[in-house]
């Protein structure tokens, strides 16, 4: 082995081992942003540790989920604008983990491309970072994966695992009964589904995504991508005050097939929609591709991103303690008997 020469290596092979180095050594300092009680070691191991008893819990029940942001990534390729689709993919896994009571400990983030760009994937794992920040959970590894001939050039994936605990007998949904009150959180927009649907509407449209925006400021682009709302520490806040049965984090499916599934068996939900104003953004895709309402509902959050069912005597004190910690709730109707969604009014 020794004596031969002119090999090749596996920089020209397209794998570039000292540009990972650079990328860890950059991204550092964001996930040591991210530190919270529990955590055992920093970036660099074969796994990362966590210590549940460091963290406060005694009887401690995990509770996993993992996720992507799909084809929103391809707007934010295209375009270049990168910084907040790592908020998504932290938000799309969290905001599951608290519908199931559980408080998100730690997040581990898989980076793929055909060829590292330090720049762009520092960037995107500093969204990450961001991400964890706001939600109250650490960064404490990851996966990038720089493969040739897998992607075409610019391109990249992503995808998130988020672990989070709960201590035993705390678990949600529990107690939804006919009568509970249904609010809801307002979306910042699309959030991360949707978008094949999305990306079809604008180009129908004839629009690019340099173009003005419709309906806000700044390029088409930049408002389509803007991230997925972080419930979760407002969402645990309000379980821990008592009085929360469920939680329905509104992804793909929207209302229509998200909402059922922390309903027990028998009960519905009667839903006004005339109880919150619809966004902007989504007024503009039903003119433009002239979907019908039910199309609208069962696709897009339609401007509610997340859904309590609440005992009906403590509606007014929990909506009181969401709307001080920044959120915009409406009451959207209550669970009934019988199964389904069920809509009165109309989106406007």
């Amino acid at each position: 082995m020794s004596e031969r020469k002119n090999g090749i290596t596996y920089a020209e092979a397209g794998v570039d081992i000292d540009a990972g180095n650079a990328l860890v050594e950059r991204i550092k300092p964001a996930a040591k942003r991210t530190q919270r009680p529990g955590v055992m070691a920093g970036l660099g191991g074969f796994g990362a540790l966590f210590d549940l008893k460091g963290a406060g819990y005694s009887d401690p029940i995990l509770v996993a989920a993992t996720d992507g942001v799909g084809t929103k990534l391809r707007i934010a390729i295209d375009t270049g604008e990168v910084d907040g689709v790592g908020i998504d993919l932290v938000a799309m896994c969290v905001n599951d983990l608290v519908c199931q009571g559980a408080e998100p400990l730690f997040f581990l983030d898989y980076f793929a491309t055909g060829k590292l760009e330090t720049d762009v994937a520092a960037r995107i794992i500093e969204g990450i970072a961001e991400g964890c920040v706001r939600s109250g959970c650490a960064l404490i590894g990851g996966e990038t994966a720089e493969m040739p001939g897998m992607y075409p050039e610019g391109d990249f994936d992503l995808a998130g695992f988020a672990v989070g605990a709960m201590e035993r007998g705390a678990d949600l949904p529990a107690g939804v009964v006919e009568g509970d009150v249904l609010l809801g959180l307002a979306s910042d927009g699309v959030h991360s589904n949707g978008y094949s649907l999305v990306r079809k509407l604008v180009e129908v449209s004839g629009l690019g995504w340099d173009a003005d925006c419709p309906w806000a400021e700044g390029t088409l682009g930049a408002a389509l991508l803007t991230p997925t709302r972080l419930y979760v520490r407002q969402a645990l806040d309000a379980v821990r005050a008592g009085g929360v049965h469920a939680l329905a984090h509104i992804t793909g499916g929207g209302l229509t097939e998200n909402l059922p599934r922390v309903l027990p068996e028998g009960l519905g939900a009667d839903i006004d929609l005339e109880s919150w104003d619809l966004p902007p953004v989504f007024g503009w895709m039903a003119e433009v591709g002239g979907l019908d309402e039910g199309e609208m509902l069962k696709t897009f959050n339609c401007g509610i991103g997340m859904v309590l069912s609440v005992e009906a005597d403590r509606a007014e004190a929990l909506s009181a303690l969401l709307q001080e910690a920044g959120e915009t709730v409406s009451v959207l109707g209550r669970v009934s008997a019988g199964e389904g969604v069920r809509y009165s009014g109309a989106l406007k």
